[in-house]
């Protein structure tokens, strides 16, 4: 038999008060004297009654739901940073909706449009291609942190890692290793991580008396298969280098695998470094020398940070630094 749906009615005439007791109960926006408040508990415990959360919460003018915005649902980085807006958000009343930018800015003002039109509560936008005038004219519709990437004007709302110093220590781990013909893959070109990355690199090799040599920079677009392009393009340009920073894992992993056609072994003839520290860098063939990230603390704190302001609290962003993992992709040149 069908069970019986309990009203706020039943919990009234079990707990011998009336429905606006309950109603205040239930919605915790105006105090409730304790006696009665506890009549009204137990009766809801004895009629096992389980509370509608997605009328309590339009009641209140609230959906109790965050809208995250990834980038390629399915890559390791990004969900780990989403692993870790979960766990934010995992002993609140708050509920994620995810949807996928996939990088591209037209996509990503649809997911984010049909975020708010779902009414989340708050935005966090992990990484993205959006530009930043783009989301400054929303961050007055809901309150917004960005997650894995910086902002100028964002101060206090971006949660990300010092990009240029990381690819700075990575490119000078090359360096030290005796590499002074080093090519770069970038990210894309209009993403500031990309640009950070890059300036790192720079900044290394200006540090090191090397000069900058154009020939040996390539525009990827963080896949795989742009790291295979892009050693494809130095080779048929016949541009000699012996070691490799690539902006991210995936394009290293596309790089190796260039290099596995080309019957260039790693790393007795080219080195390689990574960025992000992916699960699969440590099983690349060799292993893959790369900056780790702390992608789940970020995420976490992003959502702290959500939380904070959407209580009007301050909120003091954690210090989330890198860590060179040194593999047996570079090689140490004699």
């Amino acid at each position: 038999m069908a069970r019986k749906k309990i009203t706020i009615k039943d919990i009234a005439e079990s707990a011998n008060v009336s429905k606006s007791t309950v109603s205040r109960v239930l919605n915790n926006n105006t105090p409730v004297n304790e006696e009665k408040r506890l009549a009204v508990l137990e009766a809801m415990e004895r009629l096992n009654y389980k509370p509608n959360v997605v009328a309590r919460s339009l009641a209140g003018g609230n959906s109790m739901t965050i809208g995250v915005l990834t980038q390629n649902i399915g890559s390791p980085f990004y969900d780990k940073v989403t692993q870790g807006v979960i766990q934010g958000l995992s002993d609140t009343d708050y509920s994620p909706i995810f949807a996928d930018g996939r990088w591209d800015p037209e996509i990503e003002t649809s997911a984010i449009k049909t975020l708010i039109d779902r009414n989340v509560d708050g935005l966090i936008m992990v990484g993205g291609n959006l530009p930043g005038s783009d989301l400054d004219s929303l961050r007055d519709s809901k309150p917004m942190v960005i997650v894995a990437r910086r902002l100028p004007g964002w101060d206090n709302k971006c949660i990300s890692v010092d990009n240029v110093a990381a690819a700075k220590d990575a490119t000078e781990y090359l360096i030290n290793s005796g590499h002074r013909k080093i090519a770069h893959i970038m990210g894309i070109p209009e993403h500031q991580d990309a640009r950070d990355r890059y300036m790192g690199y720079q900044a290394a090799l200006r540090d090191s008396g090397i000069a900058l040599d154009e020939d040996l920079v390539v525009k990827g677009n963080f896949s795989s298969q742009s790291g295979v392009l892009a050693i494809e393009s130095l080779l048929m340009k016949g541009v000699s280098f012996t070691g490799v920073f690539a902006g991210n894992d995936e394009m290293a992993f596309g790089a190796r695998l260039a290099m596995y056609r080309r019957g260039i072994r790693v790393p007795e003839d080219v080195s390689i470094v990574g960025y992000d520290d992916q699960p699969n860098s440590a099983f690349m063939t060799p292993p893959l020398t790369t900056v780790a990230q702390p992608a789940e603390p970020m995420g976490e704190a992003a959502a702290q940070a959500l939380l904070a302001f959407m209580r009007n609290q301050e909120f003091v962003p954690p210090r989330l630094d890198t860590e060179l993992i040194v593999r047996e992709s570079v090689h140490r040149i004699r």
